[in-house]
């Protein structure tokens, strides 16, 4: 008699195959979403139960810490200061980048490898050497504690990025759809915006998350360049919550998570756009 044969291993094979991909991610999206979690639950405890030595996951929440971070001087100054400084960076990048990648990826001049190579150089330089120019350019023109200069630096610290990200989205809309435009009647300017622009939809969401998220979170240029305090923004704010008894490690913690959820709300907001705009702009090419 034959012995009865077990089960293949090619169905375990089959299956160890699939659920090995997806183990990997949970566990890497783990161990990126953890120090969000503590961060958040940090901010909803009782300074006894952060400063215990035994991780404590089951507390009573509180708002006191977020009534304290909210409550603290200046704080809706650093907020204004902040949106003001991060949005007009952000808009004057996206506005210059559309220009200048256009003209870079549509036009043929002397000189046009030479400035893709520049803007390369540019996006792998580190900011943080020039740092000690700009605080000394800022100070001659008299624009110390003014949040025109951070605008200005947070700009030309966006730009190299946004201008390579969009000068690859208008170089893959095809030339045909533009010269059709123009065959149809259509000026340069008009064909631009009625046949390309809608295109650059996942570009613009894409640079323009990035180029917020960076001026947001910028900590060394305004520690520098901005002393008064009625001039800081919100990243300079978060080091300020230290007492006679050490840091205020609640109030710390609320005032981080106030500070990410602008971003973590754009990113939301801005990630469905940005997968609508990549599906509507391959059905339209």
């Amino acid at each position: 008699m034959s012995k009865p044969q077990g089960p293949s291993p090619e169905p375990f094979r089959r299956r160890f195959q699939r659920i090995w991909p997806n183990a990997v991610a949970l566990i890497t999206a783990a161990i990126f979403i953890f120090p969000v979690y503590w961060m958040i639950a940090s901010s909803l405890k009782q300074r006894g139960d952060i400063l215990t030595r035994d991780p404590v996951f089951v507390f009573v929440p509180t708002l006191d810490n977020y009534s304290t971070a909210m409550g603290a001087d200046l704080f809706w100054t650093y907020v204004r200061n902040s949106f003001v400084v991060t949005v007009c960076a952000v808009l004057l990048a996206l506005l210059v980048a559309l220009a200048a990648g256009f003209a870079i990826a549509r036009m043929e001049f002397k000189g046009r490898r030479g400035m893709i190579l520049v803007i390369m150089m540019a996006q792998m330089a580190p900011w943080e050497v020039l740092i000690i120019v700009m605080y000394l350019n800022a100070r001659d023109l008299e624009m110390l504690n003014s949040l025109l200069a951070l605008t200005i630096i947070y700009f030309v610290m966006a730009l190299p990025f946004t201008l390579w990200t969009l000068r690859g989205f208008i170089a893959a809309v095809p030339k045909e759809l533009e010269e059709a435009a123009l065959i149809d009647g259509c000026s340069r300017t008009r064909a631009f915006f009625s046949v390309i622009f809608p295109l650059l939809a996942p570009g613009l969401m894409a640079t323009s998350i990035f180029g917020f998220i960076m001026a947001w979170n910028e900590f060394a240029m305004v520690l520098v360049l901005n002393k008064a305090p009625e001039a800081k923004t919100l990243p300079v704010w978060l080091s300020s919550f230290q007492t006679a008894f050490g840091n205020d490690w609640g109030a710390t913690m609320a005032a981080s998570t106030l500070v990410t959820i602008p971003v973590l709300v754009l990113f939301l907001i801005l990630q469905r756009r940005v997968t609508g705009g990549m599906a509507a702009g391959a059905v339209k090419g």
